[in-house]
């Protein structure tokens, strides 16, 4: 398994080679279609210069996701991304509308397109050459580093591919007189470049609206919880994502008898096993429930039972006179089902028979509502400490 900053480094290095392929394929392709006053070899050039866009995306999210939360930002910098591709997708679509307009224009008026030359056909050529390679490495790399955001980059190259053969065709047919196929060809070329904002766009729309997971991929998830030995039931599951980063909620439903320490540590497997599993997960919130209140709201919003200092003093005041009393050694209270369940444990060698001490204490609380019962047992040491 690679680490993270092994992980960091290769894609930098694939992302700058693309950069750099990117830029010199732009620049090459708008120069030599302005000479051949090719509109489709100019507008694929404006294409090749918005793949940078895609490729400072991929080494923000790295560059971010390599750093750890700070003082001001408790749960990382990736909305900055978020927002900058929300900028730049708005960007890249005025481009493409522009783009089109003025082929469509040409289109109308008949404007006369002389024909490109053999130059402009043999850098179409060997830009389609190129991304087809970039493609291939990008995607072995991609593959290497189990890096699903850089394997979505390298088919960003595989469209490009596509997109050239497009202007290549349009190239060919402007060369043997049929000039109007290369002002075709611009339009469609800047409908890829529209297509490319619109993508950006609304992948960080719904990530600044929360958007969840697939429920497929939730299900999954449930399962992998569920798994886990003690785990009783899952449920309150919420997803969200921000610049490639996946963040879960969940309530994890135990034994309501076990100790505070076993329920979290069953909460702490789950959050393993799913941290392994989906590796995109990198923010993981659980809450350990001792009954499963699904549907019920959040109960912080609702009156809630008496705590310990509360309950002991209404049993003192209860209890405080039965000779009992003192060979109290501890006491559990147990908030299950809209009530609390005291647990009596007596001193072992206390000469108080069991059954007898549960009716003597129950009848002492008959008159408190929140009450629900009393169990008595017997445990070794010293008495309860009030």
């Amino acid at each position: 398994m690679q680490t993270n900053l092994a992980k960091h480094q290769a894609t930098r290095r694939i992302t700058y080679l693309s950069a750099a392929i990117n830029t010199l394929l732009g620049v090459a392709k708008i120069l030599i279609g302005w000479i051949a006053g090719s509109a489709a070899l100019v507008a694929d050039g404006i294409h090749s210069f918005s793949d940078l866009v895609t490729d400072g995306f991929v080494l923000a999210a790295s560059h971010y996701g390599h750093q750890g939360p700070d003082h001001d930002h408790h749960y990382g910098h990736g909305r900055i991304e978020t927002l900058a591709t929300l900028f730049l997708g708005s960007v890249l679509i005025f481009v493409a509308g522009g783009i089109a307009w003025s082929s469509l224009e040409r289109l109308v008026s008949s404007a006369e397109i002389p024909p490109p030359g053999y130059w402009a056909i043999l850098l179409t050529a060997l830009a389609l050459l190129s991304k087809e390679w970039l493609f291939h490495l990008t995607r072995r790399v991609a593959r290497r580093i189990g890096s699903k955001m850089l394997e979505a980059n390298a088919w960003h190259h595989r469209s490009d591919v596509l997109s050239t053969g497009v202007v290549m065709v349009a190239l060919i047919g402007s060369q043997f007189g049929a000039s109007w196929i290369d002002t075709v060809a611009a339009v469609i070329v800047g409908l890829m470049v529209g297509k490319v904002g619109w993508d950006l766009l609304w992948e960080s729309s719904r990530e600044l609206v929360d958007t969840a997971l697939p429920v497929a991929t939730q299900e999954e998830m449930r399962q992998v919880a569920n798994s886990v030995a003690g785990v009783e039931g899952i449920h309150d599951l919420r997803t969200r994502q921000s610049a490639g980063h996946t963040m879960l909620d969940l309530h994890v439903v135990v034994s309501p008898r076990i100790s505070v320490s076993e329920g979290h540590e069953i909460g702490n497997e789950v959050s393993r096993r799913l941290r392994n599993a989906f590796p995109a997960l990198t923010d993981l919130t659980f809450h350990i429930d001792p009954e499963d209140d699904a549907g019920e709201g959040d109960p912080s919003r609702f009156p809630g039972l008496p705590l310990r200092p509360e309950v002991e003093a209404a049993l003192t005041a209860c209890w405080g006179q039965l000779d009992v009393w003192a060979a109290i050694r501890e006491m559990e209270l147990h908030y299950l089902e809209g009530a609390v369940t005291v647990v009596i444990c007596l001193d072992e060698h206390s000469p108080f028979e069991s059954d007898a001490v549960t009716r003597r204490l129950e009848d002492g609380v008959r008159n408190i509502d929140w009450l629900s019962h009393v169990e008595v047992r017997r445990l070794a040491g010293t008495p309860y400490a009030w």
